[in-house]
C-alpha cells in the first residue's frame, strides 16, 4: 500500500540558492523555491494499521527542509569546486572565480550535485533510515524534488 504527500499542500516546502559548476546557465548562483512531494509504499503496520503515520513523515520533511531553507547549497564532493576552507567563512573558487560566504547562511552538502536529481535522492536516503525504524516493512520511499510547480526530478529508494 501506498502513501502519498502533495508538498505543495502540506507545505513541504523551502527557497535556497545553489549553482551547477560549469553549466552554461545554473553555473551561476541562482535561486528556487521548492517543493518536495512524497510517496511512502509498504505494509500495514502498528496498532492504527498504517504504513507510516502521515505527521511522522511530515515532521522528517519538514525538519530536512527548515535546514535548508534560507541557505546557500554546497556540494562538498563536487570535483569543480576548489575549497580553501570550509570552517570559518567558506572559501571556495570554481575556475577563476572565487567565492566567499559566512558559514551561517550555507549548508554543506555531502553530494556531487546540488540538482534536483541529488536533493531528490538525499531526501529519499534520509527519509527511508528514518520510517525504516519506525515501520520494518518499508519497501519504498520516493521523492520528487520540484525547482518550481510542474518541474523536478523523483528519486525512489527501494528496500532491495
Amino acid at each position: 500500500m501506498k502513501i502519498v504527500i502533495n508538498g505543495i499542500h502540506a507545505n513541504l516546502r523551502f527557497s535556497s540558492a545553489h549553482m551547477i559548476p560549469k553549466h552554461e546557465s545554473c553555473g551561476v548562483i541562482h535561486g528556487h523555491s521548492y517543493i518536495v512531494d512524497v510517496v511512502v509504499d509498504g505494509e500495514r503496520s502498528g496498532e492504527f494499521g498504517f504504513v507510516v503515520d502521515f505527521k511522522k513523515v511530515k515532521d522528517i520533511i519538514r525538519k530536512m527542509c527548515k535546514r535548508m531553507d534560507h541557505r546557500v547549497l554546497i556540494p562538498i564532493r563536487n570535483p569543480n569546486i576548489n575549497f580553501k576552507n570550509l570552517k570559518g567563512p567558506v572559501e571556495f573558487s570554481i575556475g577563476k572565480k572565487d567565492y566567499m560566504l559566512p558559514l551561517e547562511d550555507c549548508l554543506l552538502l555531502d553530494l556531487k550535485s546540488t540538482s534536483a536529481e541529488d536533493l531528490s535522492e538525499y531526501f529519499a536516503e534520509e527519509l527511508y533510515h528514518d520510517l525504516k525504524e519506525i515501520n520494518s516493512e518499508i519497501s519504498s520511499v520516493q521523492i520528487c524534488v520540484n525547482e518550481g510547480i510542474g518541474q523536478g526530478a523523483y528519486f525512489t529508494k527501494n528496500s532491495y
